[in-house]
């Protein structure tokens, strides 16, 4: 079988990416002969090679863009990598209906070590990493392609408060936590306070809950908080400064003005 006939059997079970190592294994062709028709269909814009080893394959509707929507291969590219993974920050935030200032840019959640970033014409894919795991807080979603993984909406709202600095500061993102709140329930907060380890910013997440005024159980939070020791932090973390003074149950210095755009 030559490389095209493959690529076109792929698509017709609507599996649009493949690595090296799988397409060889199904080739009858040698490593140079297919190296060379590859190296000719990406020129093609027939597929995309996404980072060495790996390739999208890019179907007539999609050739205007030169890019696939993420859930389409997120999966297979990252169990290529044996990764764990989600979807998360802006590109989770879309998928629970909170899709206001939404950019073309990609964010992925994995594992460390570090990956690198992957941008190249369309496709702009931003990897952060964590060192906890989670236990709960992500869920299994299906796409034509198959299953991709998604942060809930409270983790996805806890990890773009958290990661607030590297994503454009808390009132980029105040928009869409709100559009997020309306979707996190009891349950969801429930399991994120079972696991999730910094303390701060489950106190921003509170106070930013509180001041959006939603119907979600505040004791929850206040609790877990007064099950051990907090301290006053800065809604907005800056280098060289420290919280200070402190006027809400939060036990959080306003350092900024809130100003969503919604």
């Amino acid at each position: 079988m030559r490389a095209k006939e493959y690529i076109k059997h792929l698509l017709s079970l609507e599996n649009y990416s493949f690595s090296l190592e799988e397409i060889s294994n199904q080739t009858d062709s040698t490593d140079t002969a297919l190296k060379f028709e590859l190296a000719r269909l990406v020129e093609k814009g027939e597929i995309v090679s996404l980072r060495k080893g790996f390739y999208l394959i890019i179907p007539p509707r999609y050739s205007k863009q030169g890019n696939l929507p993420i859930q389409l291969y997120i999966h297979k590219l990252c169990k290529s990598l044996n990764r764990n993974y989600y979807l998360g920050f802006y590109s989770a935030a879309k998928f629970h209906g909170a899709s206001h200032q939404q950019t073309h840019r990609e964010y992925v959640m994995i594992e460390q070590p570090n990956l690198n970033d992957i941008k190249k014409n369309e496709i702009d894919i931003r990897f952060i990493t964590t060192s906890k795991w989670p236990s709960k807080n992500v869920i299994e979603k299906k796409s034509d392609a198959g299953i991709f993984n998604v942060s809930s909406p409270a983790l996805t709202s806890a990890d773009l408060i958290h990661h607030q600095t590297k994503l454009g500061g808390m009132n980029r993102m105040l928009a869409i936590l709100e559009e997020l709140s309306e979707e996190i329930t009891n349950k969801d907060l429930e399991d994120l306070l079972t696991w999730y380890p910094h303390r701060s910013t489950i106190q921003r997440l509170a106070f930013i809950l509180e001041e959006m005024q939603t119907g979600i159980d505040l004791s929850l939070l206040t609790n877990h908080l007064k099950s051990g020791q907090f301290f006053p932090v800065l809604l907005s973390p800056k280098k060289n400064q420290k919280a200070g003074s402190v006027d809400n149950r939060w036990k959080i210095d306003v350092n900024i003005k809130l100003e969503s755009d919604l």
